[in-house]
């Protein structure tokens, strides 16, 4: 199977070259390069078919083919076919092979688009010459250059006539007897040759199951390999001062805080190090969670460390757990970039001896110059990962903390088993009580004067109000508002109050500038790129306005609608957009009708793809030849159970029944050793 296409009968230079192209270097790529759709050609009856509907079609040759040619590779191949009683003119472009399939008086299956004004058939090409088979299931691959279809089934059909019989099985009789699935050599053949919809759908079944499988091996066996290298500290804290923290809040914990609370106090006492993502919808309660494990590993005699995005929300954080832990012996130190000579270099003189319990800061705790005398826990709140680069950082020092990843914008479940399959996900998915939704209403721009209505009758009330753009500045190659242009209309507009603005080019001194008047009302309207959405806690904004919201996916609007309504008063979101597209109008719809960031967060990856959803290169996700993380998402849930068995068994690591199945994962790397920590 690793022998090069070249081996193939009648594959050249040119063809290899061509398939070389393509990424198909070997007889198993060229096999394993599956159809990436299917069109049901079934043969229909002409008076079915709808004017412009693409259909296949059976009858008998009634002209000699007209072949006519155009220029140096163009082509017009025409002849008339009696179609049920109706004489019909197929015409075939580009394919002067098909002239030898056409013989008179002989019976074909063609396809195309039915032109019913004309009686002509466009855009197709020719099934079977014969008649005698029933045209089923046509599959359709994707091809480069100058490869062409026909020729590349022909290459799969010569590999399976050479090459089938050493299709091995990769999964255990075990695992294909529990889900009555066909043999891989079977599967393989009908995704290429499927004989009837049944053997397609069998066939389609078995692939995805092994597909996701091979994904999640992969993800355990390396989840495991970190738990076996993963030595942590056992941090012994008395819970009954934990739970007397809890007990002094204001409020109390929601069921889902508790079991959140729970699955990771259990971490931080267990032998291994955390590797868990917290995710939640915005308001849930995740930094409350955040303060009470900082405590708990702080009773334990260990030092911690909260890392957020931006200045202005680190500063914002520790002045919260100063107040959560006033009165009690917790040292709270905030590190800033910003801060003078003498204040950094005393900060970092009480970390080193042990006098701070907890700091907060951004992504410079982790640079060069700042020790701890004993970091046993680190929480990132922020939407990447903490990567690869950060743990060596930390590992260099001698530190292995446990460590918590904090995420607000909600990962479908299957999403998060994929991408974070290495990892513990803890889920809060239920908010504290009191909390208003957001009222939010989607309109067109021309109703623009009555928003700015609305911002009067909020900021009378003593609220404050957020409008978001796209863009910084006006652009040649976009139609949509920029916040320069915006802040100088409503800056006019509301010439008694004052306007801010913000966006991503502004230095981040300017940018806290502008946050911190705004969060102390001297501001009371922002107007902003962006930049907000991962922001400071302003529960006197009330309103907020997005421009050209059809520009945003659903998650990020969700984010950005989440920085108001975080006091008690009703807050509300107005999306401006006037959207071209279906999608674009689906999209508005799903915001105005629900504020559950999960549920939003699954209609996104419905809407745009797992890729999309995080970025292709972000997400770290494979590109499946045969499965759909969407669709599958129920086979992807059994697959990861199966897998987590399978890799803490003895049988899957050592018994022969298992081996083919280990083989393809070492080809795969799954037992390299990764160099993380």
């Amino acid at each position: 199977m690793n022998d090069s296409i070249s081996e193939l009968h009648g594959v050249g230079p040119k063809a290899m070259e061509q398939l070389n192209e393509m990424k198909i270097v070997t007889i198993q790529d060229l096999l394993e390069h599956f159809p990436f759709r299917y069109e049901d050609n079934a043969i229909r009856p002409i008076q079915e078919v709808q004017h412009n509907e693409k259909a296949t079609l059976q009858g008998k040759v009634h002209s000699e083919p007209d072949l006519r040619f155009f220029g140096k590779k163009k082509s017009r191949l025409s002849v008339r076919i009696l179609v049920d009683g109706l004489l019909v003119q197929a015409i075939f472009f580009n394919q002067p092979f098909l002239k030898k399939q056409i013989q008179l008086g002989e019976h074909l299956i063609f396809s195309g688009k039915l032109d019913r004004n004309r009686l002509a058939m466009t855009g197709g090409t020719i099934k079977s010459q014969s008649g005698d088979r029933e045209a089923g299931l046509e599959p359709v691959y994707s091809v480069k250059g100058d490869l062409k279809v026909h020729m590349l089934r022909k290459y799969i059909e010569k590999a399976f006539t050479q090459y089938g019989e050493q299709i091995t099985e990769v999964l255990p009789l075990q695992l294909k007897n529990a889900y009555r699935l066909v043999d891989r050599k079977t599967a393989v053949y009908h995704l290429h040759f499927p004989l009837d919809m049944e053997a397609f759908r069998q066939a389609k079944r078995r692939m995805i199951y092994e597909e996701l499988l091979l994904f999640q091996l992969k993800m355990q066996i390396f989840r495991k390999r970190e738990r076996e290298g993963a030595e942590g500290q056992e941090k012994v804290f008395d819970q009954t001062e934990v739970n007397t923290f809890i007990d002094r809040l204001p409020f109390d914990l929601t069921g889902a805080q508790q079991r959140v609370l729970q699955e990771i106090c259990h971490d931080l006492q267990s032998a291994y190090r955390m590797n868990r993502l917290l995710q939640g919808d915005v308001g849930s309660g995740k930094t409350i969670i955040a303060a009470i494990a900082l405590y708990a590993n702080v009773l334990a005699g260990n030092q911690g460390a909260l890392m957020v995005p931006t200045e202005i929300l680190a500063e914002q954080h520790a002045t919260s757990l100063r107040e959560l832990f006033e009165g009690m012996d917790v040292t709270i130190a905030f590190l800033s970039g910003s801060a003078r000579v003498k204040e950094r270099r005393e900060t970092l003189a009480a970390l080193r001896d042990g006098t701070v319990d907890i700091i907060v800061g951004t992504h410079a705790l982790i640079q060069e110059g700042v020790d701890f005398q004993n970091l046993g826990f680190v929480i990132t709140d922020e939407q990447h990962r903490f990567g690869v680069e950060q743990r060596r950082v930390l590992r260099n020092k001698g530190i292995r903390p446990d460590v918590l990843f904090m995420t607000a914008t909600p990962i479908p479940r299957t999403l998060a088993i994929s991408a974070y399959g290495d990892m513990d996900v803890s889920t809060i998915d239920e908010m504290p009580k009191g909390r208003k939704p957001i009222e939010t209403h989607w309109a067109p721009p021309d109703v623009l004067p009555r928003v700015i209505e609305l911002m009067k009758k909020e900021i009378k009330k003593g609220h404050q109000v957020y409008v978001i753009c796209p863009l910084i500045e006006e652009s040649d190659k976009l139609d949509v508002q920029n916040a320069i242009d915006v802040h100088a209309q409503l800056s006019q507009a509301l010439s008694s109050l004052r306007v801010g603005l913000m966006h991503g080019r502004l230095h981040h001194e300017e940018k806290d500038a502008v946050m911190n008047e705004f969060a102390q009302n001297r501001v009371q309207v922002l107007v902003s790129t962006t930049v907000v959405e991962v922001g400071v806690n302003v529960p006197n904004a009330t309103l907020m306005v997005i421009y050209d919201a059809d520009r945003f996916g659903l998650s990020q609007l969700h984010q950005l609608r989440g920085r108001v309504g975080r006091g008690q008063e009703q807050a509300y979101c107005i999306l401006l957009a006037n959207p071209k597209t279906e999608v674009g109008k689906e999209r508005m719809s799903i915001m105005a009708e629900t504020n559950d960031g999960f549920e939003l967060s699954q209609r996104d990856l419905e809407l745009r793809g797992p890729g999309d959803f995080f970025g292709v290169k972000q997400s770290g996700l494979p590109i499946f030849k045969v499965a759909d993380l969407i669709e599958d998402y129920r086979v992807l849930e059994i697959a990861r159970q199966d897998a987590s068995k399978l890799v803490h068994s003895n049988a899957f690591w050592n018994s022969s029944d298992y081996m083919n199945l280990r083989d393809i994962l070492e080809k795969q790397g799954a037992f390299q050793d990764h160099k993380f920590d």
